[in-house]
């Protein structure tokens, strides 16, 4: 029998709300945004094509610089695992949250990408994809940078 086993996530969707970063006691950054991946399926009542959304919460470790460019409507790629932690609510019940940490991050344009927005949004769209590593856990920093390759290894 095989002893290994799989967690990983990959995610390509736009943000549905402006990366935040908060600190951790200790110092490390915590950067978190919400993402929504979308989806067609087949009314089986009507036969009619229509849309559903998926929302996934995202965390990525030590990257206090990368919510500048993580703004609402931005186009990205995320690979992370799922992890989930429990908590007690304000009445005692225990909450469980399940969310993406990531591990690598890759911005491929600036909001409304294809539509009629503003400067900045079109300068993100002809800019091309950036990969942005992510760790995945509040440690010693690193100074490691960019996780290998380089834009022109970029299957898209």
């Amino acid at each position: 029998m095989a002893s290994r086993t799989v967690n990983k996530v990959i995610l390509l969707g736009r943000l549905g709300r402006d990366a935040e970063t908060r600190f951790t006691p200790s110092g490390a950054a915590r950067t978190t945004f919400s993402m929504a991946t979308n989806y067609r399926v087949k009314d089986a009542q009507t036969g009619e094509w229509k849309d559903e959304t998926d929302w996934h919460n995202v965390v990525l470790w030590r990257h206090e610089n990368i919510s500048t460019f993580l703004t609402k409507g931005t186009l990205i790629y995320v690979e992370g695992r799922l992890q989930t932690r429990s908590y007690e609510d304000k009445d005692g019940k225990k909450m469980y949250m399940t969310e993406v940490v990531g591990e690598s991050v890759i911005l491929l344009s600036g909001k409304g990408e294809g539509s009629q927005g503003s400067g900045d949004a079109q300068q993100g769209a002809t800019r091309g994809p950036q990969r942005v590593p992510a760790q995945t856990a509040p440690s010693a920093p690193d100074d490691a940078g960019f996780s290998g390759g380089s834009e022109d290894d970029v299957p898209f």
